[in-house]
């Protein structure tokens, strides 16, 4: 797997090869997503498969949780969640028919820690439970008007400052 997407991000090369390849193929699979391409998704979701699943979903859960803030920032109801699903799958389900809409919902309640992410994969399926995440960042980047290099960055740069701090 190269550090060049498809969409033309680049990514740190300091970064450790596990996080350039979560960015690469999330990157692509938003691409994919916001293009409405069933078959570069399927591809996408495949690498991601391919990824550490738990390194995956925590770096997803960084973008999703970061995005619905910036677009709520006077705080989060559950009719927003309610809406930004209904938007996600309203606009999915045209080009995906075999969408799973609670998987999208598992998406965004685990992404606020709501539920347990990793429960909820289990019974999804990883590859749904992916695919879901995705089209969830896609929308959100989409109603931000947001590129999701940026969220991508500032989620992994995260996970390494949350990683390399000692614990008290």
């Amino acid at each position: 797997m190269v550090s060049t997407p498809r969409s033309g991000s680049s990514w740190p090369a300091d970064w450790p090869m596990p996080a350039r390849q979560i960015a690469v193929a999330t990157d692509d699979a938003i691409t994919a997503a916001r293009a409405a391409s069933r078959e570069h998704l399927s591809e996408a979701v495949e690498e991601l498969i391919a990824l550490p699943f738990e390194q995956v979903t925590i770096v997803h859960a960084g973008v999703v949780r970061v995005l619905l803030e910036e677009l709520h920032p006077d705080g989060l109801s559950g009719e927003d969640i309610q809406r930004a699903l209904t938007r996600v799958a309203g606009s999915a389900i045209a080009w995906l028919p075999d969408l799973d809409v609670e998987a999208l919902a598992a998406v965004l309640t685990g992404s606020l820690g709501l539920t347990e992410m990793s429960d909820d994969a289990e019974e999804i399926g990883q590859a749904d439970y992916l695919r879901s995440a995705v089209l969830v960042m896609a929308d959100l980047l989409a109603a931000a008007e947001a590129a999701s290099e940026g969220y991508l960055r500032a989620a992994i740069g995260e996970i390494a400052r949350a990683e390399t701090m000692e614990m008290p």
